[in-house]
């Protein structure tokens, strides 16, 4: 096998493959990326049997082949070379020389006969996203997934397509972020359960793009995403989801109308005198027109109040301040409605058309003066 691309264009490739690349594992040949230049075009791929991803390249061929090599090695020489044209070349012994200028390097690669290839997935019907709604639908929700895996469904998150909304949900047991958005065609009823690392790796690669799309397929064990030059397939965590609707209840005692950004920069403020690891509660004290935050750690304590319009009754409860936080930094509007009905009962942050629910739970606390 022989080609040319620029390093530009290889470098890119073999980053988007990298993702699929296990950290661990027992196979030496999952911790490669097969190049394959023998139907025209150069196609990279990397495969953990969980997900795989696989996307074309621009380049010349000059000889047609196959071949595997160790992700790795191969990522940090592309990434040292020069900006210039990089020449692969492979011989019948599968050693690969790069040469790129005046640098050269040669390397063992792999037969590409024991690669595992992707699944070969029926494509029917896709639902079709803007990259951008993905990436930013995965960004508002993914930090409330669970990165334990005794339940290995909180590690994923539902994609619900009813007609024309995708509704995307993730809990973790303390709290759950939801987000609604609307398609522009409509769907048979869908629901699966995406892995959150699945969700990660694919909302790094996207472009974020308005006017570029996604095309996502469905089968019963995968899904496939299809965009630009490349396609991403993972398995589907299987099992059926938590019934979320019971959970979100309507009825509150204290509706409180707020600034977000003003939220977000005392709680982040209150924070500084919270240790890594250190559970430490935001006391909320809501009163007519106004609330106060306070934190008291071994640090030292702070306290500061922030201008509300407020509706029901007073009411005094606690937060982990992270959850508040992750949050809060994900919603675009200026001001939010937060909905409580006692101290031990989950807080609702939601827009009145319910396109973003976020529910957390308080925590017990010891009153500070």
């Amino acid at each position: 096998m022989k080609l040319v691309c620029s390093k530009a264009n290889l470098l890119n490739g073999v980053q988007i493959v990298s993702k699929a690349v296990p950290n661990k594992t027992t196979m030496s040949i999952l911790e490669c990326i097969l190049i394959d230049a023998s139907k025209g075009v150069i196609k990279l791929t990397a495969n953990d049997m969980e997900l795989g991803i696989e996307t074309t390249i621009e380049g010349d061929i000059v000889e047609q082949g196959v071949i595997a090599i160790d992700a790795k090695i191969f990522l940090e020489i592309v990434r040292k070379l020069p900006d210039s044209d990089i020449t692969v070349e492979t011989d019948s012994n599968y050693k690969m020389t790069i040469t790129c200028e005046k640098a050269k390097f040669n390397i063992i690669g792999k037969s590409g006969e024991d690669f595992s290839y992707l699944p070969n997935i029926e494509r029917q019907d896709s639902v079709i996203v803007s990259q951008f709604t993905l990436k930013e639908v995965v960004r508002q929700t993914i930090f409330s997934i669970s990165d334990n895996d005794n339940n290995k469904l909180m590690t994923g998150e539902l994609f619900d397509i009813n007609g024309n909304i995708l509704k995307v949900v993730s809990l973790d047991g303390h709290r759950i972020s939801i987000r609604k958005i609307e398609l522009k065609n409509y769907y048979e009823a869908k629901k699966v359960v995406v892995p959150g690392k699945t969700l990660n790796e694919v909302s790094k690669i996207l472009s974020g793009d308005t006017d570029k799309d996604v095309n996502i397929f469905f089968t019963p064990k995968h899904i496939v995403f299809e965009f630009d030059n490349t396609t991403v397939v993972s398995r589907l965590i299987e099992g059926e989801y938590f019934k979320i609707d019971q959970m979100l209840s309507s009825d509150y005692e204290t509706k409180v109308k707020i600034n977000k950004k003003e939220l977000l920069s005392c709680i982040d403020r209150a924070t500084l005198l919270v240790k890594e690891g250190d559970k430490k509660p935001i006391i909320i004290n809501i009163t007519d027109g106004s609330m106060e935050l306070k934190i008291n750690s071994i640090i030292g304590s702070m306290n500061e109040d922030i201008d509300i319009e407020k509706q029901g009754k007073d009411l005094m409860i606690g937060f982990n301040p992270k959850f508040l936080i992750d949050a809060l930094r994900v919603i675009d509007d200026e001001e939010i409605d937060i909905y409580l009905v006692n101290p031990k009962a989950p807080c609702f942050i939601k827009d009145a058309d319910e396109k973003y629910i976020y529910l957390i739970l308080p925590v017990n606390f010891t009153t500070v003066s």
